[in-house]
Parts: structure tokens; sequence; C-alpha cells
């Protein structure tokens, strides 16, 4: 875990993070200038950002959104201050409304970003900095300082190269809590053929079958927020097994990029599961990302327990044999 410590001081109004990377600080300064690498990282699991304006100069501005599972936007603007490369970012941190004015009803705050290099690579402080104990107390009690740190977490990822830590390793399974579980997946292609892979049924239909001996039988997706989803599957030949399929509805829709969904076993008993699926393009590569939310923690076990990695991987090996490969 990178962070390596969060403090609030509430006499002092600010709350510190402190983070540590394994890369030069010029690379970690980087991250955090490039609004494409941002994206990926600043916001919490399941809240990713999506910045619409980038002007990265004293008196400049930067607008985004974290959009939540469920369809909910959180929009906010930076009013940048101060950019030393590769030293120091600073900025005013404040909501803002629908059209990117900023929101004067809600809490404000000023954040100062510290880079320095270790000796094992480098390391960022952000510092930030409320108005009043008013703004400290609301902030804090919206789970600021466990964002920033689920945020950063993130951040090993997208300072790794992608070819050397995840292009011909398979699905990778990480549990992350009692509810959540991401699975990542590189691939040697770029992220719109990805993406229409996982998205036109005709293409769905050839490679999202587990292991051998089965067929998909149902298809059907209303690509929109709010739309329903079924797929189904069936033994073929000698194989063993029950027909079954799943279903749900699409809350996030974000073509090419992003797309959550609820995902129930059809006449299963149990409640459904989410599932956050994005993608993510390097130099030509995509990472595509799966974090699922599970109702429970014995869900998730029992599901786990499935052999689910075994049969993502089966399927994303057809995806690039018969799909990406004749591209």
């Amino acid at each position: 875990m990178p962070v390596t410590s969060v403090h609030t001081d509430p006499e002092a109004l600010t709350t510190t993070l402190v983070a540590d990377f394994p890369v030069p600080v010029e690379r970690l300064w980087g991250a955090f200038t490039d609004p494409r690498q941002l994206e990926r990282f600043w916001g919490p699991p399941g809240f990713p950002a999506t910045f619409s304006e980038f002007d990265l100069r004293p008196g400049g501005r930067a607008r985004y959104d974290m959009t939540g599972p469920e369809g909910d936007v959180y929009r906010s603007v930076w009013l940048v201050i101060t950019v030393d490369e590769p030293t120091r970012l600073a900025f005013d941190d404040l909501f803002a409304t629908e059209d990117g004015e900023v929101d004067p009803a809600q809490p404000t705050s000023t954040s100062v970003l510290d880079f320095e290099p270790t000796e094992a690579g480098s390391r960022v402080r952000i510092t930030t900095t409320f108005p009043d104990a008013d703004a400290l107390e609301t902030l804090v009690a919206m789970g600021m300082e466990q964002g920033y740190a689920q945020a950063f977490g993130q951040l090993d990822r997208v300072l790794a190269d992608l070819r050397e830590y995840a292009l011909g390793k398979g699905v990778l399974t990480e549990v992350v809590d009692d509810t959540h579980v991401r699975f990542t997946r590189a691939f040697a292609a770029p992220r719109h053929l990805v993406w229409r892979a996982h998205t036109e049924p005709e293409l769905v239909r050839r490679w999202l079958l587990g292991p051998d001996g089965w067929e998909m039988t149902v298809c059907d997706n209303d690509l929109r927020p709010g739309g329903r989803f079924r797929q189904a599957w069936a033994p073929v030949g000698d194989t063993e097994g029950e027909p079954f399929g799943f279903e749900g509805e699409n809350t996030v829709v974000r073509p090419e990029r992003r797309i959550v969904s609820t995902e129930a076993m059809t006449g299963a008993p149990y409640p459904p599961n989410t599932n956050d699926l994005t993608l993510d393009e390097v130099d030509g590569s995509t990472l595509l990302t799966l974090l699922v939310t599970y109702p429970s923690v014995e869900q998730r076990d029992v599901i786990l327990a499935t052999g689910m990695t075994d049969g993502m991987e089966a399927s994303y090996q057809r995806l690039e044999r018969e799909l990406l490969a004749t591209a």
C-alpha cells in the first residue's frame, strides 16, 4: 500500500496524506499533471474521475466529474494557484454545479501537493487546508480521508509499465475488502476493439463462453443507463452441466470507457452484485478493470469458489484468439 500516513489536525485545520512510490519524482509528477493518467486513479474505486477541462497553469482551472455505480455524479473544479514542476502543485479544490461553476453552498478547501525524491523513488505529500472547522468536519464526515487513501492506492498501477506488470499475466484477482473484488486483464490491442468485443452481441457470442463445450444462447443488451441485459449459456454435445444465465440493468454507460451494471443469476434467490467495467488504453494496449461489489462476504466467497477467475481467463484467451488477433 503506497499510502504511509493520513492525519487530520483539527487545530491547524489540515489533513495531510503521505504516499511513497518506487519511481522517479518526474514520473510521479507526470501522473498528477496528465488528465488521462489522473482519470485512472483520482477518485476512490467505483467513482472514477473524468476531466473535461484541464488548464494546469497559475490562474487556470481543471474540471472533473466523479460518477458512482448508480449513476450519481459529483462535480468539482480546481482553481490552480501554483505549478512548480516537478516539486509543487497547489489549487483550490471546490465543488461545482452542473454547468461547471463553483457551488457556493458547498465547503471549500485548498490542496498543496509537494513532490520529493527518496532513496527508494519518490514521495508525494498532499496537505489540504480548510477555511474553518465546519468545512473540515463536513468534508471529513463525507469520507475525504478514506477517499484520498483509496484513490492513491490505485496509483501504483498507473505508474507501472502496463506491458511489464499485466500483459501476459492473465486475469489478476485482488480481494479489496469483504465485498469488493478487483479483476484486471491486459490486452495488446487498442481500447476501441476491446470495447466492441464487449458490446456488440455478434462479437460477444464468439468469446464469452468460459471453458470449451458451451455456447451462448442469449445475448441481449440495451446499452444505455436504465437499459436491461440478459445473457444465457447451455452445454454443447457431451459437456455436462445445466443451462444458466445472468440478467441485470445498466446504470452507467460511457462509450469506450466504462459500463456499470447490476448482475444476478436468472432465477437465483440471492441479491445482485454490481459490476464496474473500465477500459484504459496505454501506448496501444488496453487494461480492463472489473470491480465487483458483492452484497455480502458470504456471497463473494461462494462466487469466487466457482472458478470464476479461470472461466474469465478462458474467455479472454478466446477473445484474443478469435477477435483481436484477426483485427
